[in-house]
């Protein structure tokens, strides 16, 4: 980067600009008290002179005395005012024309002001007059004088006013420089540098930002930076293992999907024995594999497309959840299954997603009620009709979802309510319900337990 780009370039210029700005403003007031101290020093000069003279009596000084005087005092002629009485003290041959007069005991900060500029831009060639008191007299001394020697001594001190601004605009612009430098340059190019390196190589663990210590605001940037930088990286990881476990998983399916369709196969001639147990089982048991055989031709999809979507029919509800209740086995348990939904109930929907979102749902209670040894273990099944929607209730009595489960709910690896568990029940359950138009929430309820509502609307009113 060039050096008049970086940032402390552009701060220490402007460090410079602004306190030079700030010495532009000390400026006026230093000139004008510069010209009315020396205008007043002139003044008591030609004062202590005068009194002098006064008290001589009233004859011509000698014309050399009086040169010496203009000389010391620096004026073309002195005047002594006193009550209504005006002594002309000396004054040179040839009686000036006055261009500007000041009366110092009556000049105020802007006129002074005013009048320094003027002699500073226009003066040079001007003759004067300047008066004012001697002391706490009423006497009153009053100057001739031309403004060259003002002007001259003036352009002196803005020389050595602005010589000193610089000199304090440098100072002042470097220990800035070094205070912004350390605590604000500093850890914005320690960022800048850990964001450049984190993004062309983000899963080294190196790349990741050191935690800084302090309780300013860039100190908390950069701890969250650093926050942000490791959980990108955890993120990364998991994706990558994610894209190993599909890869995997898909191999695995695309296997097991031939050795389901031989075993579907088989199960087609278990249905030509001429035995009414073995046929309704064998019946059971081919339709059983064909979910299996379709779950796994979606996963070997998985990573191409989304799922897939809804083929949707008018369903009846209740032997659909008696499928489920059959497939996870719990007519032989001691968990009580209920199913309290309306025999002709149907459901727009697509039979075999649906199932799989009831069935996932089931699973979940059914494996939390098979750790709880409190009673009742009740796992009830409910639905209704409301106008064009179709609301179902999976209500159990286990030991309810923990605080972790329900912050992170329907997020698959972290929205599992067990150990071991991944969560991806719930995921994949909230993805076929919305593929519907419809919905999926966590109900609280006043007693122990977990109550997950569905909601699917009709195809027509979508």
């Amino acid at each position: 980067m060039p050096v008049t780009s970086r940032l402390s370039t552009k701060i220490l210029a402007m460090t410079v600009v602004f306190v030079m700005l700030a010495e532009i403003l000390i400026f006026v007031p230093s000139v004008t008290n510069m010209r009315l101290a020396w205008l007043r020093d002139r003044l008591n000069t030609a004062a202590a002179a005068a009194i002098v003279i006064d008290g001589l009596p009233q004859v011509d000084l000698p014309r050399p005395l009086q040169e010496s005087t203009l000389m010391a005092t620096g004026t073309m002629a002195i005047a002594l005012h006193k009550q209504d009485i005006t002594r002309m003290i000396v004054v040179s041959e040839m009686p000036p024309m006055v261009n500007a007069q000041y009366d110092l005991s009556e000049t105020g900060f802007w006129a002074a002001a005013r009048d320094a500029f003027h002699t500073l831009i226009f003066g040079g060639n001007d003759v004067f007059s300047v008066r004012g008191r001697i002391g706490e007299s009423e006497m009153e001394i009053e100057l001739v004088m031309q403004d060259a020697e003002l002007r001259h001594a003036m352009f002196v001190y803005c020389r050595e006013i602005l010589l000193v601004s610089i000199i304090i605009s440098l100072i002042t612009a470097a220990l800035i420089f070094f205070a912004i430098n350390r605590i604000l340059i500093r850890p914005v190019s320690r960022m800048t540098a850990s964001m450049q390196a984190f993004a062309a190589d983000p899963s080294n663990a190196s790349a990741v930002m050191a935690a800084p210590r302090g309780s300013d605001e860039l100190a908390f940037a950069a701890r969250h930076l650093a926050l942000m930088q490791r959980d990108l990286q955890k993120t990364i990881r998991q994706q990558k293992n994610l894209a190993d476990l599909g890869l995997a998983v898909s191999k695995i399916n695309h296997d097991m999907r031939n050795i389901l369709s031989s075993a579907q196969l088989m199960s087609d001639r278990l249905a030509d024995i001429d035995d009414n147990v073995v046929r309704g089982l064998s019946t059971k048991l081919v339709r059983t594999l064909g979910r299996a055989i379709g779950y796994s031709t979606e996963v070997l999809s998985y990573g191409r497309a989304s799922e897939t979507a809804p083929r949707r029919s008018m369903v009846l509800l209740s032997p659909l959840i008696e499928d489920v209740g059959e497939i996870l086995g719990l007519g032989g348990t001691d968990i009580e299954f209920v199913v309290t939904v309306d025999r002709k109930l149907a459901v727009d929907a697509d039979p075999e997603q649906l199932f799989r979102v009831i069935y996932n749902l089931c699973r979940n209670s059914s494996q939390a009620l098979e750790g709880q040894t409190e009673q009742p273990r009740r796992l009830e099944i409910s639905a209704e009709r409301q106008g064009h929607l179709v609301l179902i209730n999976v209500d159990d009595t286990g030991p309810g979802m923990p605080q972790k489960a329900k912050d992170n709910l329907f997020a698959a690896f972290r929205g599992s309510a067990r150990s071991g568990g991944t969560g991806l029940g719930l995921a994949i359950a909230r993805e076929l319900i919305e593929a519907h138009g419809g919905s999926i929430r966590l109900v609280e309820k006043a007693t122990r337990g977990t109550c997950f509502c569905l909601v699917i609307p009709d195809s027509r009113v979508l």
